[in-house]
């Protein structure tokens, strides 16, 4: 089973976007300084995960969630709620 998820860094408000058949390690070695891109902006907390089906489908929707609609959504979703959404 893999995820999409989003976290957002507690310092400066940053927000990135993975993929990970394990999100709740991946969040650790986020935290941790493990992955070069968040580093800088330590420490995360999750504010959305989504199932998918596989490691493909996970990619779309990545690659969804960083394009301009995909911003568009994780605005509106941090606006409305932090309920949990439908798979992909």
């Amino acid at each position: 089973m893999w995820y999409v998820y989003i976290l957002q860094s507690k310092v400066d408000g940053f927000i990135y976007r993975g993929m990970s058949e394990n999100p709740e390690s991946r969040l650790i070695d986020h935290n941790k300084g493990k992955v070069k891109s968040t580093k800088p902006h330590r420490p995360y907390y999750k504010i959305y995960v989504e199932k998918c089906k596989n490691r493909e489908e996970a990619r779309k929707r990545e690659k969804y969630l960083k394009s301009a609609a995909g911003r568009r959504f994780i605005k509106k979703y941090l606006r409305d709620t932090r309920s949990s959404l439908p798979d992909c």
